[in-house]
C-alpha cells in the first residue's frame, strides 16, 4: 500500500481514538465532545457545546478562521448504532487496523470523517481561503437527528450564517444530492377488555390496531403502483412500513390495548406529513364505532423521529466544489436519511460527501479502508486551499 493510498499518522490515530469510544446513542457522547474541544483547544480554538436536557449529551461547533465572514461546514454525528447480537469477529470498540482498513462501530459512520477533519484543524487555521471553516459534530443523529436541531438553533443565536454544509457521510466520496426522509410514528389503542366469550361488550384493540396497519400496507402498495418515479434511488418510490406490533395479555382476553410502530421513508417530491395526515384520517373513520362500546377507546398518536428528505442540486457550487476536491464527475443519490435536510431547510447549501460505505455501517465487523480515509484527507487538504467555492 502506498503513502498516498493511508491516512496520515495523526489522522488515523484520531479515528482509532473515537472508535474506540463507546458513544451508542443510548449512551453520553460527552468523552468524545471533550476529547475534540481539547484537541482544538490546543490550538486555541474556542468550541460551544449545547447539551440535551440532561447535560448527558453534546453537540460541538467550532469555528477555524474566526473573523472571515462566512464558512463552510462540516457536519457529523458521534452516535452509533448499538451491536447487541451480532456476530463480531473483534471487540466493536477495538479501532483495529489490518488488511487495508480501519474496523470498529462507527468507523465508517461516521467517526472516521470526523477524525480527518480535526486532523486538519491547523490546516484551515493556517488557510488563506475567504471562508471559514465550522466544525459540527452532533448527538443523537441516529435515533433521530434530535442534537444537530439544537445545533442549528444554537448557530442562529450566534449569528453565524455559513455559506454551505458538507456532511460527511458515507458515499465513498462520491457527493451525493438527495435523499429520501424518514418519519416513524407510533399508535397506541385503547380498547375494551372483557372475557372472550363475550366480544360483543368489548372493542378488540388488536383488531382495530390491524385495520390501521392494513392501510399503511394500502398505503404502501399505492406509492408502488401510483407515485412517480424518481430515477436513482434504489426504491424510486416512497415506502410504507410496520416494524413493530404488541398486544394482548392471554388467548381468552380481549385485548383493551395495541400498539404499533410505523415508518414512512418519502421521496424528495413527495409530503410525508400528508402520509400521516391520512392514517389518522382512517384511524378517526374507526373511532364511532369503538366509543359506541367504550366512550375512551380510540387512536393517540406519538411522532417517534421526523428527518426530512434532502434535495440538492448538480449547480449547487458546495456539489461543484465536493465534485471537484473529491476528483469525482458524477453526484448520487443515497438510500439513508441525515442531517443534510435540516441543514438544507436551515437555508444552507448542502452536500454529502463521505469516506466509506453505507453497505458497511451497522454491520458487523463495520470498517472503512484506510484508501477512504485518504481520500477524504485529500478533500480537506483541498478545502484549505480553495480560494473560492464552486
Amino acid at each position: 500500500m502506498t503513502q498516498d493510498s493511508r491516512p496520515s499518522p495523526r489522522a488515523l490515530g484520531l479515528a482509532q481514538a473515537l472508535v474506540r469510544m463507546d458513544t451508542v446513542s443510548a449512551n453520553s457522547n460527552l468523552a468524545l465532545i471533550h476529547f475534540v474541544r481539547d484537541e482544538l483547544a490546543k490550538l486555541g480554538v474556542k468550541s460551544r457545546l449545547t447539551f440535551n436536557a440532561e447535560r448527558t449529551k453534546a453537540n460541538l461547533f467550532a469555528t477555524l478562521g474566526e473573523g472571515k465572514p462566512a464558512g463552510v461546514i462540516l457536519s457529523g454525528h458521534t452516535d452509533t448504532v448499538p451491536w447487541d447480537g451480532q456476530d463480531w469477529s473483534a471487540d466493536p470498540l477495538s479501532g483495529e487496523v489490518h488488511d487495508g482498513r480501519l474496523y470498529g462501530r462507527g468507523s465508517a459512520d461516521m467517526k472516521g470523517f470526523i477524525a480527518i477533519a480535526v486532523a486538519q484543524a491547523e490546516a484551515f487555521l493556517a488557510s488563506d481561503a475567504p471562508f471559514a471553516v465550522h466544525l459540527a459534530f452532533s448527538y443523537e443523529e441516529e435515533i433521530g437527528c434530535f442534537g444537530v436541531r439544537e445545533l442549528i438553533a444554537d448557530m442562529r443565536e450566534a449569528g453565524v450564517k455559513p455559506l454551505a454544509c458538507i456532511v460527511g457521510e458515507p458515499t465513498s466520496m462520491v457527493p451525493a444530492i438527495a435523499h429520501k426522509g424518514v418519519y416513524r410514528y407510533k399508535c397506541c389503542v385503547r380498547g375494551k377488555e372483557a372475557h372472550s366469550s363475550l366480544t360483543p361488550q368489548s372493542v378488540n384493540a388488536i383488531e382495530m390496531a390491524a385495520r390501521l396497519v392494513g392501510k399503511v400496507r394500502d398505503m404502501a402498495e399505492g406509492f408502488e403502483r401510483d407515485e412517480p418515479r424518481y430515477e436513482g434511488f434504489d426504491v424510486p418510490f416512497s415506502t410504507a412500513s410496520v416494524g413493530q406490533f404488541h398486544g394482548g395479555i392471554a388467548d381468552n382476553v380481549v385485548p383493551r390495548d395495541a400498539e404499533f410502530r410505523y415508518e414512512f421513508r418519502d421521496l424528495p417530491t413527495a409530503d410525508a406529513r400528508a402520509m400521516q395526515a391520512q392514517v389518522e384520517a382512517h384511524a378517526r373513520t374507526l373511532e364511532p364505532a369503538m366509543k359506541k362500546v367504550a366512550p375512551d377507546a380510540g387512536f393517540r398518536f406519538e411522532t417517534i423521529c421526523e428527518i426530512p428528505s434532502f434535495l440538492g442540486s448538480a449547480q449547487d457550487p458546495v456539489t461543484r466544489l465536493a465534485q471537484r476536491l473529491s476528483g469525482e464527475q458524477r453526484t448520487t443519490l443515497v438510500a439513508f436519511g441525515t442531517e443534510a435536510g435540516l441543514f438544507k431547510n436551515a437555508g444552507i447549501p448542502t452536500v454529502v460527501c463521505g469516506p466509506g460505505s453505507i453497505v458497511q455501517a451497522h454491520q458487523p465487523d463495520e470498517y472503512v479502508s484506510l484508501e477512504q480515509l485518504a481520500r477524504c484527507e485529500a478533500f480537506m487538504r483541498g478545502l484549505a486551499a480553495t480560494r473560492e467555492l464552486g
